[in-house]
């Protein structure tokens, strides 16, 4: 049974740091569990199957028969199960945690492989496994290049299929570098180095930048697409542009779905069936980008700044829609939209996952992080100046 539709609640105050990490984090986690059941289909079969719009957390689609309808990925989605988005964010969390510093790809070869290689509690297996047991393969190719092959980290996300898998963790990087897009889209590419090339690590770039520029305190979708707009390059930067255009005259998400997605088709190489996908599927290119960003983009647009709005509309978009709201949440939450409490308090139930330690964690990592590059900033005037003298 879908859940009833949840009224966010308002904070009467411009949200701090630590409030906008906590609201990116979980609802990007609330994101990626409300999207995760219909995670392939199209807005036309979900409405079939639900006999309506999704409005809340829902059961696996194909019912109590989830472990052998699909024996491909017997994953027990739905139910209020976050899926490897939110497990490869808290990840990325925990290196931050061990590094206390900006990472690099170096990092993820030294800290993410190891901890993908440690056992942890899959909320869709509903068992305590390796991480690496769950993952799709384009994040398998990290362990089995890094871990396996040794391959210099810098180099090691040539020639895995181009998805947006790097881009759908990423939201930490935002959020450490909270109110600086353009020193998050730096390091979000470097990080994003062993997993991914061409438009996938593009994407990973400038949705970090994103989060960060949404966390600016007079943030709104639309200074957030400005912002991402000045860094994007090739075909990403022309997707982002093509869908914006279309979202802006839409305020309720049910017209924008066919729209939004007539609007990104000429990017995809997926193409129109998710789940049979075309024979150019996921090569590199400058003239193509993942359509999972445009479209969380979009729906920011359209969903104004709200979260239910902006979610619920990436999840009613279907195809990779529960990456589409793992990366609208972030970037909404971190605008200072708030999750609705009912949503996160069953998620955190069903996963068995605290959603809110994790941002603790970050937004200490965080502070650090900013104390050191003032450091560093001083120390490099200091140098300028001895070199240059003053003017």
């Amino acid at each position: 049974m879908e859940a009833a539709p949840s009224a966010p609640h308002s904070s009467p105050t411009t949200p701090g740091l630590d409030e906008r990490i906590t609201r990116a984090l979980v609802g990007a986690a609330v994101g990626d569990a409300l999207g995760g059941p219909v995670e392939g289909w199209t807005p036309e079969q979900i409405a079939e199957r639900h006999g309506g719009r999704v409005t809340g957390i829902v059961g696996p689609w194909y019912g109590e028969d989830w472990r052998t309808a699909r024996p491909i990925a017997p994953y027990h989605k739905g139910d209020g199960h976050v899926t490897d988005d939110t497990l490869m964010t808290h990840a990325l969390i925990r290196v931050y945690d061990r590094v206390r510093d900006h990472l690099d790809a170096y990092a993820v070869a030294d800290h993410l492989v190891p901890d993908l290689l440690s056992p942890r509690w899959i909320p869709e297996l509903e068992a305590e496994a390796l991480p690496l047991q769950r993952i799709f393969l384009a994040e398998k190719w990290i362990v089995a290049r890094l871990h396996y092959g040794h391959m210099d980290p810098r180099e090691a996300g040539a020639g895995n299929i181009v998805n947006c898998g790097a881009a759908m963790y990423m939201a930490p990087v935002g959020l450490v570098n909270a109110g600086h897009p353009e020193a998050a889209y730096a390091e979000a590419l470097e990080v994003a180095a062993p997993h991914q090339s061409s438009y996938g690590r593009e994407a990973a770039g400038v949705f970090a930048a994103a989060v960060a520029a949404a966390c600016r305190p007079a943030a709104t979708p639309g200074t957030v697409i400005d912002a991402v707009l000045a860094l994007a390059k090739d075909g990403t930067r022309s997707a982002i542009e093509a869908v914006c255009e279309v979202a802006v005259r839409h305020d309720d998400f049910e017209s924008a779905l066919a729209p939004l997605r007539a609007a990104v088709e000429p990017f995809d190489t997926v193409g129109p069936d998710y789940r049979s996908p075309s024979l150019g599927a996921r090569r590199p290119s400058r003239l193509h980008a993942i359509e999972e960003l445009p479209i969380a983009l979009g729906m920011l647009l359209v969903g104004g700044g709200d979260y239910r709005h902006t979610v619920l509309g990436s999840v009613n978009y279907g195809r990779d829609c529960d990456s589409i709201a793992t990366m609208s949440g972030a970037i909404v939450g971190a605008l200072g939209g708030e999750t609705p409490a009912d949503w996160a308090a069953a998620v955190a139930e069903a996963s068995r996952l605290d959603l809110d330690a994790p941002a603790g964690v970050l937004a200490q990592v965080a502070r650090e992080v900013f104390a050191r590059d003032l450091e560093r900033r001083r120390a490099h005037e200091q140098a300028f100046r001895a070199l240059a003298g003053e003017r």
